[in-house]
């Protein structure tokens, strides 16, 4: 299976501290969060590349745990958000074999937002802004006596 990243040129992409990525895709308003697990995926197609070196990069950079089928699954939630592209087929994996593939590393996990979907959501939920901190109060005089 051949793997390619699609448009990174025009995505704008977030790190955060936790490995977890945010990616804005400009030209359609969408956003992307990504967990740590689709982000090494992600990390690792920075290239045209296969599963296998996918897998061996997340290993690397993420968990020794990491298995073909992992690597697989995040390849194909990217795919599914029109992320990367795959030519080429791989043997799928039962869902036996892949849940069993999971025990200690986190399922690779990608959403998508658009940026109107947000605001409307924001709005719905009536996000309120934070509340102004209360002055402190003023101090007495404490009168001296004569």
């Amino acid at each position: 299976m051949q793997i390619e990243r699609l448009q990174s040129n025009a995505l704008v992409e977030n790190r955060l501290p936790d490995g977890s990525r945010v990616i804005v895709d400009p030209t359609n308003e969408t956003v992307f969060a990504l967990n740590t697990t689709a982000g090494a995926a992600w990390d690792a197609c920075s290239t045209s590349t296969t599963l296998s070196s996918v897998a061996d990069e997340m290993r690397r950079s993420l968990d020794p745990a990491i298995t073909d089928e992992l690597a697989e699954e995040a390849l194909l939630q990217l795919q599914d958000k029109k992320l990367v592209s795959t030519s080429g087929s791989s043997a799928p994996a039962t869902r036996r074999q892949f849940l069993a593939s999971v025990s200690a590393v986190a399922l690779p996990l990608v959403v998508a937002l658009t940026v109107t979907d947000q605001k409307a959501h924001a709005l719905f939920a009536r996000s309120a802004p934070p509340k102004p901190t209360p002055a402190p109060p003023k101090p007495i005089p404490i009168p001296r006596p004569h």
